[in-house]
């Protein structure tokens, strides 16, 4: 028998144009929601007080958009990413379109944009992304674009 490592997409692997739906599904509850402000010291009452929250435009507490963000670029993780990135080298554009509240569910997916070879590191590349997550029913929530530095496979495998 084999072994089979998981890993991401090499910067080879990668096509532009592809689209990536990630799986599974992650749905938010109001503990996920409230661990994550606290956790980030974020005191904004529309994440934490259920009252207060209420009586606003949305009539009910928002999941933080942070955690949003963070959830959606990690489940292109496993299939994207995994020990093929040498780094986030920064995100583009940043767009929260509807709310996700707790009890949603965030389904996403990955569509890669472009991709070039770095003129100043020999075996890596830089890969554009637009992360896209959407509520259950298929909504858009969320939204991104970031660029990532890639390994190149023969240069990777060397190391």
């Amino acid at each position: 028998m084999g072994v089979v490592q998981q890993r991401g997409l090499y910067f080879d692997e990668m096509e532009v144009g592809t689209v990536f739906k990630h799986a599974p599904g992650r749905t938010v509850t109001e503990a996920d929601n409230v661990f994550f402000t606290t956790l980030t010291m974020n005191t904004q009452a529309l994440h934490l007080d259920a009252h207060w929250s209420a009586q606003q435009p949305f009539g009910q507490p928002l999941v933080n958009s942070m955690f949003t963000l963070a959830t959606l670029v990690g489940s292109s993780v496993a299939q994207l990413t995994q020990g093929t990135m040498v780094a986030n080298l920064g995100f583009e554009t940043v767009n929260f379109p509807h709310p996700l509240y707790p009890g949603d569910t965030l389904y996403s997916a990955s569509e890669i944009l472009s991709k070039r070879a770095s003129s100043s590191r020999p075996g890596q590349g830089i890969v554009s992304i637009r992360h896209t997550g959407r509520n259950q029913e298929g909504i858009v929530v969320a939204e991104c674009t970031r660029q990532v530095m890639m390994w190149m496979k023969e240069h990777h495998e060397q190391k």
